[in-house]
C-alpha cells in the first residue's frame, strides 16, 4: 500500500510517499512544493496542484492522507491555506486516491502516543518508525510523512483489507 501524506499550506506544502505492508514501512519519497509569497493567490494554487498532479503520477500511491486546519488566533492567514488544501483534495480525487483526513491531535497521538506531544518528539519519532538517519526538512515535509503514518496506523484495518483486495485481482 502506498500512501501519500500531505500537510497543506500556501508558502509550503509538505508531502511523503510510503510503502505500508505487513506492518512494516519504507519510505519512498518526500519533499516540499513551495511557492512565492508576492505572487497571485491563483498563480501559487495552480502551482501547488500542478506540482501534486506530478507527484501522484509519478509515483501512483493507493491512498492520500491530508491534515485537517485548525485555526487559533488570525483565520486571515488561514484562508489561503485552506484554499490550497482545496486544490490538493481536487487533485487527490480528480487521480481516483482515497482520501483521508486527521486532526494535529490524531497524528501526534498516532506517532508518539500522546496527542498533545511536543512537535520535536513527533518529528524524532517520524525518523525513528522509517528509519531515516535524520528528521527530514522542511518541519513541513517532516509533518507529512508523520500524516502518512497515522493513517497507516489508523487505518490498519482498512488497508489490510485494500492490501488482500487489490492482491486478489493480481492473482
Amino acid at each position: 500500500m502506498m500512501i501519500l501524506g500531505i500537510d497543506p499550506g500556501i508558502a509550503i506544502v509538505g508531502w511523503g510517499v510510503i510503502e505500508y505492508n505487513n506492518n512494516r514501512f519504507r519510505t519512498v519519497a518526500y519533499g516540499a512544493i513551495t511557492t512565492e509569497a508576492g505572487i497571485d493567490i491563483e498563480v501559487r494554487l495552480k502551482h501547488v496542484y500542478d506540482e501534486l498532479c506530478e507527484i501522484i503520477d509519478y509515483y501512483h500511491p493507493d491512498q492520500m492522507a491530508v491534515e485537517e486546519l485548525f485555526f487559533t488566533n488570525n483565520i486571515t492567514t488561514g484562508i489561503p491555506v485552506a484554499e490550497a488544501r482545496g486544490v490538493i483534495l481536487l487533485a487527490g480525487i480528480q487521480r481516483g486516491l482515497t482520501i483521508a483526513e486527521y486532526t494535529p491531535m490524531q497524528v501526534k497521538s498516532a506517532i508518539s502516543g500522546y496527542g498533545k506531544a511536543e512537535k520535536k518528539q513527533v518529528m524524532t519519532m517520524v525518523a525513528q518508525i522509517l528509519r531515516l538517519r535524520q528528521v527530514p526538512k522542511p518541519d513541513d515535509t517532516a509533518d507529512a510523512l508523520a500524516i502518512a503514518v497515522c493513517h497507516a496506523h489508523s487505518a490498519g484495518s482498512r488497508l489490510a483489507a485494500f492490501y488482500n483486495q487489490k492482491k486478489t485481482r493480481l492473482t
